[in-house]
């Protein structure tokens, strides 16, 4: 038997209340940056952190982020849409709408911000970037991407990669001076808290429908079947 999900049963209000405190701490910084002009006091961490990056650049960390820079937005974009063809194939058809809603609800909503808080890029950045810094698109779809894996497989060690992986992206971000240090934290506390979100409002359906199919991927529950002998009564 092959186990394709780990969903768990936790306390909606517990996931309802991480969601809406993330959300809170994406739309703070966006309502400072509008009232204050672009000038809110976490510009000063904004501007050393800027600064402390730029002494890190060398060839081998150029590359690096350049890589992270090609796979950090369409890249996850993709890996969402794979992610909700593998569920549909396992036959989870509100699962897979589930993972496909959060990557496409944090990219509406984060090219919506961009567009209302207007916020100014760093200058001299080493990639291509289009208007609008506040927040960050590549972190929002990579932190999108990672929290919807830690939901639906519940795994230690995927905790551990989603928090290295949009850690990762963040510290990209501000190295190839795409994004200031509040437009990244702003992008990872968007996506998470969509996720979170959507989650509280899918989770009973997910559960219920992982728990039909008995922990089998459709092509496992096939080879038993076509296995000789088995469903004979012993």
């Amino acid at each position: 038997m092959i186990r394709v999900l780990h969903l768990r049963e936790r306390p909606g209000w517990r996931t309802a209340l991480a969601g809406v405190l993330l959300f809170t701490a994406f739309i703070i910084p966006g309502v400072m940056l509008l009232v204050g002009q672009g000038e809110p006091a976490f510009t000063r961490v904004d501007t050393w952190w800027q600064a402390f990056v730029f002494t890190l650049r060398s060839p081998f960390w150029d590359g690096l982020n350049a890589f992270l820079n090609s796979i950090g937005y369409v890249g996850m974009l993709v890996l969402h849409a794979l992610l909700a063809a593998a569920l549909l194939v396992w036959r989870r058809p509100v699962t897979a709408t589930f993972a496909l809603t959060s990557g496409v609800a944090a990219l509406a909503l984060t090219q919506l911000a961009k567009v209302v808080v207007g916020r100014q890029r760093p200058e001299g950045a080493k990639v291509l970037t289009d208007t609008g810094s506040y927040p960050s698109g590549h972190v929002s779809a990579t932190t999108a991407f990672l929290v919807v894996l830690l939901v639906l497989l519940g795994r230690w060690w995927v905790t551990v990669l989603a928090v290295l992986g949009v850690i990762a992206m963040m510290i990209s971000r501000t190295y190839l001076s795409a994004h200031w240090l509040s437009d990244v934290f702003g992008g990872a506390c968007l996506a998470s808290g969509v996720v979170f979100l959507l989650w509280w409002r899918f989770r009973r359906s997910c559960i219920a429908e992982d728990a039909r199919s008995d922990g089998k991927a459709i092509w496992s529950a096939r080879a038993l079947r076509r296995r000789p002998g088995a469903g004979r009564a012993e």
